[in-house]
């Protein structure tokens, strides 16, 4: 099984990159926070899900342990699938996810696209106990808010909820005030 990849990136797509190493390029299927930050030449590495099906090999590739195992998780409940669980890591920080769970939430999983009440309800059920309980710090709130804010106004502008939800997440966490996270948002979308 492949547990982990380091290597550089050779080429990008919509939801997946290349990497290359030690002459051997892999796909590796990434949450959309790692495909807008990364960069062909960037050295990376990534802790991976490798997907065995009968007719498919697919990788699956995180920048964080944390994002990973959570991605595990995700994968124990009934009818999401690694691309589901992607969706979701895509849509939404692994903090977030965690937080929505544990304060039983499923209102909040069910605003990502793709990801109905009914799955978002059988997320938390089957997940709440091996979550835990996870404390909302301030500035984990005071980011909610203002990631609430910026996807609002990114969505008036004409964007989808998909794409203000990954500009968002490509937002470095230390930029706190709602002006200049719209701001990087917008600069992601010019260039």
């Amino acid at each position: 099984m492949i547990a982990r990849l380091h290597g550089q990136v050779i080429a990008r797509s919509k939801d997946s990159i290349i990497v290359d190493v030690g002459g051997v390029g892999y796909r590796v299927f990434v949450p959309a926070d790692v495909l807008m930050s990364t960069r062909t030449v960037d050295e990376i590495t990534l802790h991976t899900h490798l997907q065995v099906r009968e007719d498919n090999l697919s990788l699956f590739g995180f920048t964080t342990e944390e994002a990973h195992d959570l991605f595990n998780l995700l994968l124990t409940v009934p009818g999401i699938g690694p691309k589901g669980a992607l969706t979701l890591l895509s849509a939404m920080a692994p903090d977030a996810i965690r937080l929505a769970i544990s304060q039983e939430q499923p209102g909040i999983l069910a605003r990502v696209p793709g990801v109905g009440k009914k799955t978002a309800e059988k997320i938390v059920v089957t997940l709440k106990d091996r979550i835990g309980v996870v404390a909302a710090t301030d500035e984990m709130l005071a980011l909610t808010a203002a990631d609430a804010e910026v996807i609002d106004a990114l969505t008036a502008l004409g964007y989808s909820i998909v794409e203000a939800q990954r500009a968002v997440q490509a937002i470095p966490r230390d930029i706190s005030g709602v002006e200049e996270r719209l701001r990087r948002a917008l600069a992601q979308f010019a260039g």
